[in-house]
């Protein structure tokens, strides 16, 4: 359950500001359909987010368990300061307009997230945890928590988001991750 709520929680805080959620208020008001933007950011989200959770978890059979600890504990300190850089969205991404809504939603998306924060947090989180289903859940779901607001509600909330502050707070999340892991918090786990 805490691979759940962790990656939950990491992803909605580490994507709000994100380009992918960019992309969605720009998706959502080139095409003002809501419903297939959502069905596309879902679909994506879960293709891209298993492949990192699939890597994540072969990287931890690759790895001592000595050696994950420090990859991993760094890995999520260099996340947090990830985080706090600004994302810039390239109008480009978005424009795949013939494949429709839907297919448009899905490329976009999928292609923007790759390499993105939240999938290197998902790779990270599925070694950290040893627990694929529950942290692609978990990931999906806090890009759902993200987006969905932005597809649905578009302009209304996009100058009312803190994002400096939800970045600090999702960095701050990251690094207490990173030096716990140092620490050696999840040693009973194998890590």
């Amino acid at each position: 359950m805490d691979a759940f709520l962790v990656s939950t929680g990491i992803v909605a805080l580490a994507e709000i500001g994100d380009k992918t959620q960019l992309l969605a208020f720009i998706l959502a008001a080139k095409f003002r359909k809501p419903v297939p933007i959502i069905l596309g950011v879902l679909v994506a989200t879960i293709a891209n987010h298993a492949f990192a959770g699939a890597l994540g978890a072969w990287i931890t059979s690759l790895l001592s368990p000595e050696i994950l600890r420090w990859v991993l504990g760094i890995s999520f300190i260099a996340m947090a300061g990830w985080t706090l850089i600004p994302d810039k969205f390239d109008e480009s991404e978005a424009k795949f307009g013939r494949f429709g809504v839907f297919g448009t939603t899905l490329l976009t998306f999928f292609l923007a997230e790759m390499g993105d924060k939240t999938q290197v947090a998902t790779v990270a989180l599925a070694a950290q945890y040893h627990a694929f289903v529950p942290v692609v859940a978990g990931t999906t779901l806090g890009m759902m928590i993200a987006n969905v607001p932005a597809v649905v509600l578009g302009d209304r909330i996009a100058g009312k988001i803190p994002v400096k502050v939800v970045h600090a707070i999702a960095a701050t999340i990251f690094a207490i991750l990173g030096v716990a892991t140092l620490l050696g918090a999840g040693e009973s786990l194998g890590f």
